[in-house]
């Protein structure tokens, strides 16, 4: 199995180790956070260092996934991106057993589709994408770059959410419909465009 370092330890990091678990495609080797996180563990995994040890793991020839959550906005996601593409790093790319991704849709480099996700026909995910557990993401739609995709979350046919966007739980689209730019999509609303 490919070695995995995770990119932040907090409470979606644990999310993506069972998913990562499950795929049984890689081998977590450790997680790196914050200094004065440095000897704790999640789940199991230790904190083996910081951000500014990517480098040294990337000449190991280890593979990468970024394991920060993503609420309120996507920078921190893009900037541990930016860091990871400078340093050539190798990019995981999980997807649980138990989602269903279409063989005719597409799924990019450092995106986690998580348990029981519904990726259909057609639909089109960018880099650093979170598919998080129930979402579905109905035919062709694109979900660009570093956007999070929250839990039964619903996009109808067609929809269009553009990079660096938050479509809370529950929430669900109007077909069709097109965000804005790091567009924020509350919980629980009816998505109908732009935001």
């Amino acid at each position: 199995m490919k070695k995995l370092v995770l990119l932040g330890g907090g409470g979606h990091a644990k999310s993506c180790i069972d998913v990562i678990e499950q795929e049984g495609k890689y081998t977590i080797v450790g997680i790196l956070d914050k200094k004065e996180m440095l000897g704790e563990k999640v789940l199991g995994y230790e904190v083996i260092g910081t951000d500014e040890d990517i480098a040294e793991y990337v000449e190991l020839g280890w593979y990468f996934l970024i394991s920060v959550g993503q609420l309120t906005s996507a920078q921190v996601r893009k900037k541990l991106a930016l860091t990871l593409q400078k340093a050539q790093a190798k990019i995981a790319t999980v997807v649980s057993p138990r989602a269903y991704v279409s063989k005719y849709a597409s799924i990019g480099e450092g995106s986690i589709v998580m348990h029981d996700a519904l990726v259909n026909a057609g639909a089109s995910v960018g880099k650093h994408c979170i598919i998080n557990t129930k979402a579905l993401l109905e035919h062709d739609v694109i979900v660009e770059s570093f956007c999070h995709i929250s839990t039964s979350a619903v996009l109808n046919g067609g929809v269009y959410l553009k990079e660096g966007s938050f479509f809370g739980s529950n929430a669900v689209s109007k077909e069709y419909a097109k965000s804005a730019d790091d567009a924020f999509i509350k919980a629980g609303s009816v998505f109908k465009g732009v935001q």
